[in-house]
C-alpha cells in the first residue's frame, strides 16, 4: 500500500465515526475551543471528547494551541481539503460499482423479458 493511500485510510477512519464527525463540525463552527466546551454541546464527555480530538490531532484534521492552562483545538483547512478529497474518491469509486450492478440488473430484466422467464 502506498505512504498515500495509509494517509487516505487513517482519514477515512478519523472521520468515519459519527462522534469525530460531531466534533468536528463544532470545531468548524465554533473556530477555537476547549475540550470542555465542546463536551457542554455533545452527547459525551470531555474524556470521550478528547479522545476524539487525540484521534482528530493524529492525522491532522485538528491542531490545539495552549492558551495558558487550556489547549483550545481548531480544524486544519488544509488536511480537511485531503480528507473531503480522499472522500470524493471513495464516493466516485462506488458511483461507478453501483453502475455497473444497475447494468447488471437491467440486462438482467431484459433478458427476463426476452424469454418470459422470472428470476428471483
Amino acid at each position: 500500500m502506498s505512504p498515500s493511500a495509509v494517509i487516505e485510510d487513517r482519514l477515512l477512519e478519523a472521520v468515519g465515526d459519527s462522534s469525530r464527525r460531531m466534533v468536528l463540525d463544532l470545531l468548524l463552527a465554533r473556530g477555537q475551543v476547549t475540550p470542555t466546551a465542546l463536551a457542554a454541546e455533545l452527547p459525551f464527555t470531555r474524556q470521550a471528547v478528547a479522545k476524539h480530538l487525540a484521534v482528530l490531532s493524529s492525522v491532522g484534521l485538528v491542531e490545539g494551541n495552549r492558551q495558558g492552562r487550556e489547549i483550545r483545538y481548531s480544524v486544519r483547512p488544509e488536511h480537511l481539503d485531503v480528507a473531503v478529497r480522499a472522500m470524493a474518491k471513495v464516493a466516485a469509486r462506488w458511483d461507478a460499482r453501483l453502475e455497473r450492478i444497475k447494468r447488471m440488473a437491467e440486462a438482467r430484466e431484459a433478458a427476463r423479458r426476452k424469454t418470459g422467464i422470472r428470476h428471483k
